[in-house]
This record gives structure tokens, C-alpha cells and sequence, in this order.
């Protein structure tokens, strides 16, 4: 089985909306959002690969960023570590860099978005946030 160990941003605006991506239909869990982040991969750690992730998939410059929770999840053929950071301060202007749908969603309305079932719990603890 896979074990994918993946830096996650939880990405919020001064409005306090937080920044999602669509999947694209190509990659697992295809047509599900979710938020921004990707492989750590061997070597880095994880706020770099947060850091590489966050300017790959969105062009934006990750200044401060703090661990907000873990997350282990099984998908059956593959398992995945979620390694979830809470970003309070970034440079630049989003865009999908990579072709993908991003969008700024209310913190109260994330429970509404279809997100892959690991997310729950990192939306719980989003909505927990004293902001």
C-alpha cells in the first residue's frame, strides 16, 4: 500500500474565506475540492514542501505559516498523512497555476463543498479557528 505523506495550506483571507481548488478529472479524486498542498517529497520538509506547493499550484509566497492539525486517512489503496498548516500571511494574487479551479469560500459554507472524505476533519478544525 501507498503512504503518502502530503503538506497541506489552509489558506484564509482577510475576509475570512479560505482558499480551495478544484481537482482536475485526471487525478485522483477527480472533480472533488480540496485544499491546496501536495507531496512531501524525500529530503524536504514539510514547510518547504509547502511552501514549493503553495507557489507552484497558486503563485502565491507562503510568509507565515503554523501546524494546525495532522490527519492520517485510509483510502484503501493507499493511505495518506495529512500534514496541515494554517497560513496567515502570503504574497501575490491566487491563480490556478497549474490550469485547476481555485475559489474563495466562507468558512461556514465549506461543510456544503464536496471534498474527499479526509477533509472533514481539517474543515472541523478550520471552523474551531479563534479568528
Amino acid at each position: 500500500m501507498n503512504n503518502l505523506h502530503v503538506a497541506v495550506a489552509v489558506i484564509m483571507n482577510a475576509q475570512h474565506e479560505v482558499l480551495i481548488a478544484l481537482r482536475q478529472s485526471h487525478q485522483d479524486l477527480g472533480g472533488l475540492w480540496e485544499f491546496p498542498g501536495g507531496k512531501v517529497e524525500q529530503g524536504e520538509t514539510t514547510q518547504d514542501a509547502l511552501r514549493r506547493e503553495v507557489q507552484e499550484e497558486l503563485a502565491l509566497t507562503v510568509i507565515t505559516a503554523m501546524p494546525l492539525l495532522k490527519v492520517a486517512h485510509d483510502y484503501g489503496e493507499k493511505s495518506v498523512l495529512l500534514d496541515v498548516w494554517y497560513v496567515s500571511d502570503y504574497a501575490g494574487q491566487a491563480q490556478g497555476a497549474e490550469g485547476q479551479k481555485i475559489r474563495w469560500c466562507a468558512r461556514h459554507d465549506l461543510g456544503k463543498v464536496n471534498f474527499p472524505d479526509a477533509n472533514k476533519t481539517i474543515i472541523d478544525a478550520i471552523n474551531a479557528l479563534a479568528i
